[in-house]
């Protein structure tokens, strides 16, 4: 007796199909979702300036080959790189991601949907300096801005109901396959050659959640992103050379993603593919570290000033807090390197009660040799709110909540202080966007000389203007003379 695998090709998988005729539209978002966009890119893009003053960052980045020279080579913001755009992306998204402190997207899986904006600048740019040495139109700055919302989209509704981190998956997948599909579109590639290039994005080897936890938490969670839109700039140049690709790269039995990887679970869209996301992301607004602590830095920070005298007296912290800050930052142990710090709820509500305020610096290993830190967090109990837990997964809520409570050895206690929203989220945009302007404007002017930092700062105060402004152009302003 004989069997026979039938060889017939079948048509995309349906996933594949609904992604490419997304992203091959080339058109996406309400003027909320355009307006919100600006604010993500400066907002990111201030991000990687910060990132810059960190050695264990800059080390990283340059050309593999140092002194490679790339015709119409793109450039990198806050340096004198030119790059090709794989090598490109990869830096963009390094600097980006390093300091965990740009926008972010909480669902089922979670996940940073502008880590996508390092393969995005790298291919606009580049395709806008060879459009542009051939004599032809540029990019301009709203086609990173309509990409920029279709990766947040694509990425953030399959993280919806799409929980890559049970099957321990990084979430750099999804920003592997946005990137993918919205850079293959950049590069003028067909709804076929955005299917092909996604296939292969799905096929690939897939980031393990080892480096973002304990025991292994490292460095590699903050270049991780950058490997990933790198990889996906990669895809994309071949696809349009002609490289092919597998259209049943998901459901074949056996052999596909779904049952390799996903322990044979559909990947899924819950909604229709628009501007959700973009509209909705919650921004890193006043902390940089890990999102689900963001609102129990706020609650510690209110509480400093009743315990800033008294951190000796101190019997018990209690954090109360939802599920998935459980599973991802709660910590007990050592903490070995500023990577690890910054994904322990802990070190962040300790540093928060010690000096009423959370910065990079504070992960560093001098502010880290502090022993209070550690005396703190051996006095901290953490335990979950399952309302907490059930407004997180609430498409109408989204809350990321957590509360704080001091108790000391006299028997008094401070109140519990809650906090629901962080300041970044979509429900308290009034009074953060404000904020989100000026850490913009401090980055900058951090980087920059005064007039440069001007005419950055001055590009993006009118969106319907840096819109017709071309990608080269705006990726020369980011750039710094070579030293």
């Amino acid at each position: 007796m004989s069997s026979f695998i039938h060889a017939d090709r079948p048509e995309p998988d349906g996933l594949l199909i609904r992604l490419a005729d997304y992203a091959v539209q080339r058109q996406a978002g309400s003027s909320e979702a355009f307006e919100t966009a600006r604010y993500c890119l400066m907002d990111t893009l201030g991000c990687g300036l910060l990132a810059l003053q960190y050695p264990a960052c800059t080390k990283l980045l340059g050309p593999v080959v140092p002194g490679t020279v790339v015709p119409n080579g793109a450039r990198v913001p806050g340096t004198a790189y030119e790059l090709d755009p794989v090598s490109a992306a990869f830096n963009i998204g390094c600097a980006i991601r390093w300091l965990d402190y740009n926008d972010t997207w909480l669902a089922a899986e979670w996940g940073h949907p502008s880590d996508n904006l390092g393969g995005i600048l790298a291919a606009a740019d580049y395709v806008s300096r060879t459009r542009t040495a051939a004599g032809q139109q540029p990019l301009l700055m709203r086609d990173v801005l309509t990409a920029m919302i279709q990766a947040h989209e694509i990425q953030g509704v399959l993280a919806l109901d799409n929980s890559f981190n049970r099957v321990g998956l990084d979430h750099v997948i999804l920003v592997k396959i946005a990137s993918t599909a919205v850079v293959t579109g950049l590069f003028g590639g067909t709804k076929d050659d955005i299917i092909a290039a996604l296939s292969n994005a799905w096929l690939d080897g897939h980031s393990l959640r080892t480096y973002r936890h304990a025991p292994n938490t490292g460095t590699r969670k903050s270049w991780a992103a950058g490997d990933a839109t790198s990889r996906a700039v990669r895809l994309a140049m071949m696809t349009l050379q002609g490289e092919m690709g597998y259209p049943s790269a998901l459901t074949v039995p056996m052999w596909g993603f779904q049952d390799v990887l996903f322990k044979s679970r559909p990947v899924s869209l819950s909604r229709e593919l628009g501007s959700y996301v973009m509209e909705n992301v919650l921004f890193k607004i006043s902390y940089p570290a890990e999102f689900h602590g963001q609102t129990a830095v706020e609650c510690a920070i209110q509480l400093h000033p009743a315990v800033k005298d008294r951190l000796a007296d101190i019997d018990t912290i209690e954090l109360t807090t939802h599920e998935s800050a459980l599973r991802i930052i709660d910590k007990r142990g050592p903490l070995h390197n500023p990577a690890d710090r910054d994904h322990c709820l802990q070190y962040m509500v300790a540093i928060a009660l010690i000096h009423g305020e959370l910065n990079a610096d504070h992960y560093e290993d001098v502010a880290a040799s502090d022993p209070r830190i550690d005396l703190l967090r051996s006095k901290m109990k953490t335990s979950e709110d399952v309302r907490y837990s059930a407004d997180y997964l609430d498409e109408k809520k989204r809350s990321i909540a957590n509360a704080v409570q001091v108790r000391f050895t006299d028997g008094t206690a401070t109140d519990k202080v809650e906090v629901e929203y962080p300041i970044g989220h979509r429900r308290r945009r009034e009074e953060g966007i404000p904020l989100l302007q000026r850490k913009f404007e401090t980055n900058v002017r951090g980087h920059y000389s005064e007039a440069q930092a001007d005419a950055i700062i001055r590009i993006f105060e009118d969106r319907l203007t840096l819109e017709h402004v071309p990608v080269h152009f705006f990726m020369d302003l980011l750039s710094v003379t070579p030293s």
